[in-house]
């Protein structure tokens, strides 16, 4: 019997601080490898790069499609848990939300456009779906606040605040996104660059749509 069959993925993953480096190990070896090799790269080789055991990986994430999922979400939230994006985290603390919103998306925004390798997985993942239509449906298993933790808790700290009425925290998550992240995948998925002016000029726009939208009346 293989791997994939006694290892059922529904079994809960490993927990604890031991556990949470193995599985940082895995995503991270997942995601040079993935980024070198393609998606067919085996579980095998994952396994080995991340210094752990093939079973290991399975019981931290069940298939191959699954740690794809883990790599791309981890990479798509990585430019706001970086140093450069921190302030959105400490949105909640700011005293004038606009102005430390708009300094927020700034650093957020800069970090994407600078994350060249999430860039590469975005194309890895366009590349493969055809051949791997499981990638989008294990995407979609999951919340989009469940894949943007960051965004979506310091969204959450806000309404919990009563500065923002947030009453659907999905769609909230992905509006935002959508505003000030998305422009620019689209952008780079056809080799283009927006330019800084431009950059600035949508940030802002888009800060003030989505406050316009959730500000308490």
């Amino acid at each position: 019997m293989s791997v994939d069959k006694e290892l059922s993925p529904q079994r809960p993953a490993p927990s604890g601080p031991r556990a949470e480096r193995k599985r940082e190990a895995i995503v991270k070896a997942a995601r040079d490898l993935f980024l070198r090799e393609g998606f067919g790269v085996g579980m095998d080789a994952i396994a080995a790069e991340a210094g752990v055991s093939k079973v290991t990986v399975y019981n931290h994430f069940g298939s191959k499609e699954a740690l794809f999922t883990a790599v791309v979400a981890g990479a798509l939230d990585e430019p706001v848990q970086q140093d450069s994006a921190a302030p959105l985290a400490r949105l909640a603390d700011a005293e004038d939300l606009r102005p430390a919103f708009v300094d927020a998306a700034r650093s957020w925004i800069g970090a994407v456009r600078n994350d060249h390798e999430f860039a590469a997985l975005r194309a890895l993942v366009a590349a493969e779906l055809h051949r791997f239509p499981e990638l989008g449906r294990a995407w979609h298993r999951d919340t989009p606040s469940g894949h943007h933790p960051v965004v979506a808790n310091t969204l959450r700290a806000l309404a919990e605040q009563g500065r923002l009425v947030i009453p659907d925290l999905e769609v909230a998550t992905l509006q935002l996104y959508a505003l000030l992240v998305h422009p620019h995948m689209v952008f780079g998925h056809y080799g283009t660059v927006m330019d800084d002016d431009l950059t600035e000029r949508l940030l802002i726009s888009g800060v003030d749509m989505f406050l316009g939208q959730y500000a308490p009346r």
